[in-house]
């Protein structure tokens, strides 16, 4: 049986069973389409050190929740002098919330501050614009939040950090960014290696479209590669 002869038997088949039949150049773009659909991490190849710490589920009692860093276990990077950084928590926990910028060469925390208390679970962005507070390059800043069940018994804190580090774009990222719609982005960012400017330019669209399930798979997608827990997107 010729080739032609085989494609029109798949062909009536298909029919009979009421599917659809694509020629192969357009199942072959379908296919490039569904890969490309979650951006793909590549991790710096540096061996920067530090990283994801703390977390995990934690409380006592109705007060049990999954408390989170959406941080890489290892430094991030990011091109912006004010970046946002991004925590997770499945419970709203009638506790203070702590937010601490450190740099590891001085002596006192660059910030140090209380932050507004999650008015519903899931994904929370600080933007350190809010705070007034710029990263220089080449620093691998540690941040953490806090939760704090006692402030009179720190030791008691339930923490969850990751580092960070600013670096310089380089003009062929710039161009590409500037050609390409914000969908594309975080695409762009996330094969950068730079995972806070990727994790932020899909949350942004998220802010924007919150029902949007496609974006909350991609942003689900890109966290399951560096290994952060599944938040229910």
């Amino acid at each position: 049986m010729n080739a032609l002869k085989i494609a029109l038997v798949i062909s009536l088949a298909a029919l009979a069973l009421g599917t659809p039949v694509l020629p192969a150049e357009s199942q072959a773009q379908t296919q490039a389409t569904t890969a490309a659909a979650v951006p793909l991490y590549k991790p710096p190849l540096r061996g920067a050190p530090g990283g994801r710490v703390g977390g995990g589920t934690r409380g006592v009692a109705r007060e049990v929740f999954v408390l989170s860093a959406l941080a890489p276990n290892h430094t991030g990077l990011t091109v912006s002098d004010q970046p946002s950084l991004f925590w997770f928590i499945s419970n709203t926990a009638p506790f203070p919330v702590e937010l601490t910028v450190a740099d590891p060469q001085g002596e006192k925390p660059l910030l140090e501050t209380r932050i507004s208390l999650p008015s519903q679970p899931g994904v929370q962005r600080i933007r350190l614009a809010d705070h007034g507070i710029r990263l220089s390059p080449g620093v691998a800043y540690k941040w953490f939040v806090a939760v704090v069940p006692d402030p009179a018994r720190r030791s008691r804190d339930i923490l969850a950090g990751g580092t960070i580090e600013r670096i310089e774009i380089t003009p062929e990222l710039k161009g590409k960014l500037a050609q390409a719609a914000k969908t594309e982005h975080s695409f762009l960012y996330a094969e950068a290696g730079l995972w806070y400017d990727a994790l932020a330019a899909i949350s942004e669209l998220i802010e924007t479209a919150p029902n949007d399930a496609v974006l909350r798979k991609q942003r689900a997608a890109l966290m399951a590669q560096v290994g952060l827990p599944d938040i229910g997107e």
